[in-house]
């Protein structure tokens, strides 16, 4: 028995098959083959072909670049200041502005710092003016004198590890963490004070601890940026920019970005604030970042004026952190000077501001022969898996499946007349079963 299977399978190797085409008069298969068609159909047509634009190449290596270009100018007075006028060499950093640029809209300022020792933190309450002392100049043991001032009159919360209890907490030349300087080995505080504060060697006096309660630039929110984008695709070596061509000088100092006005990049920073759905005096307190972003997208088989950038714009920080202590964008500088006898002290800013993060992308499509081949027959193998479905059902999933496979397959052998004049019955098929349906 096993030599006749083995035998049997060996020849079956030797067999071959050829499609047979039947026609079954069934309308709920022969619908569904249609509907399935017309899906596949509407697929290719609507979706590859129209909406992903299938018989397109396309690059997507766009080459860009920006260059951006501020204008503004604000006045201020303020105690530490006095009366100032702030330009765009004040306010811009950096001055050579690329596709990240940041305007200042609040600071803080530490005039006349200078390298000598004071302490890592201030007290509670002010005890006057206190003037920095050069480095070695000591004035007195641990102590600063009462003068009336309360008990723990130091904020030694802000920087732990400025607490001190006696001069050994204090271990000199080890640098606070968190802190300005390196310790000294002194601990100062009040006479009747338990705690006190680390005495450093830092630029002094010291940074004020403090949040600015309103934008000092506010009038920021009227300034505007051009920025000007150059894109490239190499492989069409197509190019444009987003400024609109002409020999009228005058179009760019007086126009304004609007839809109206597509190709004038000249933005009010307020609008563009607003765009990305925030408030610009609010962000202006503690700064934030913006995204702007110029998308390309171009059909190159119609005319390159009709390749235009789109604009849209977002807030890129945590906008729902406004009490974080992580919320805002600030950063610090200083200007350095020299006094007649030749010592440096220098101004200490820390600035709070938006920054602005310019991102270019998009692609470009253009007809391409061979793309359109391939989706063509990725459509035309689709059609054959959709007759493969309706063979499925035909075949194992209605009532008279056994009837169909039997008219479906059969088996003919060329050394008997009969087979080929009256076909083998399936296995699967009565021969009381009609001969249609």
């Amino acid at each position: 028995m096993g030599q006749v299977a083995w035998k049997g399978l060996f020849l079956s190797l030797f067999d071959y098959k050829t499609e047979k085409y039947v026609i079954a008069k069934n309308k709920k298969v022969g619908i569904l083959y249609r509907v399935v068609q017309l899906s596949i159909l509407a697929y290719l047509v609507g979706w590859v072909f129209i909406v992903k634009k299938g018989y397109q190449d396309t690059d997507t290596s766009l080459q860009s670049s920006v260059i951006t270009k501020l204008k503004g100018v604000a006045f201020t007075n303020t105690s530490e200041l006095g009366e100032r006028l702030w330009d765009v060499a004040d306010y811009v950093i950096p001055p050579q502005g690329e596709n990240v640029f940041f305007v200042m809209t609040n600071l803080i300022v530490t005039p006349n710092q200078r390298q000598a020792t004071c302490p890592e933190v201030g007290r509670t309450e002010p005890l006057g003016p206190q003037t920095p002392t050069k480095p070695g100049v000591r004035t007195g043991r641990g102590h600063l004198g009462s003068n009336g001032h309360r008990k723990d009159g130091w904020k030694s919360a802000s920087i732990p590890d400025a607490l001190c209890y006696k001069d050994e907490d204090c271990p000199a030349g080890a640098a606070v963490v968190a802190g300005n300087g390196v310790k000294t080995g002194r601990c100062l505080k009040d006479k009747d004070s338990i705690k006190g504060t680390c005495e450093i060697l830092a630029w002094c006096p010291v940074e004020k601890r403090s949040k600015p309660k309103k934008p000092l630039l506010a009038n920021a929110e009227n300034f505007t940026v051009y920025i000007k984008n150059s894109i490239s695709f190499p492989k069409f070596k197509f190019s444009k920019v987003n400024v609109l061509s002409t020999d009228n000088e005058s179009y760019l100092k007086s126009c304004r970005y609007s839809r109206e006005h597509p190709y004038c990049p000249i933005f009010i920073l307020g609008n563009v604030v607003q765009w990305a759905g925030s408030d610009f005096q609010e962000m202006a307190l503690e700064g934030g970042v913006i995204g702007i972003q110029i998308e390309w997208n171009c059909d190159l088989d119609r005319a390159p004026s009709e390749c235009n950038p789109h604009y849209s714009f977002s807030r890129l920080d945590n906008q729902f952190a406004e009490k974080s202590i992580s919320s805002g964008y600030n950063f610090r500088f200083a200007k350095y000077y020299q006094d007649a006898e030749g010592v440096d002290y220098r101004t200490l800013i820390k600035a709070y501001g938006i920054r602005f993060d310019v991102m270019v992308n998009g692609k470009a499509g253009k007809f391409n022969i061979i793309p359109t081949i391939i989706n063509i027959g990725s459509g035309l193998a689709l059609m054959g898996a959709g007759a493969f479905f309706c063979d499925l059902v035909l075949l194992y999933l209605i009532k008279k499946s056994n009837f169909y496979r039997g008219k479906k397959y059969e088996e003919v052998k060329s050394s008997s007349r009969n087979s080929l004049s009256s076909p083998t019955l399936n296995r699967n098929q009565s021969p009381d079963q009609p001969g249609g349906l």
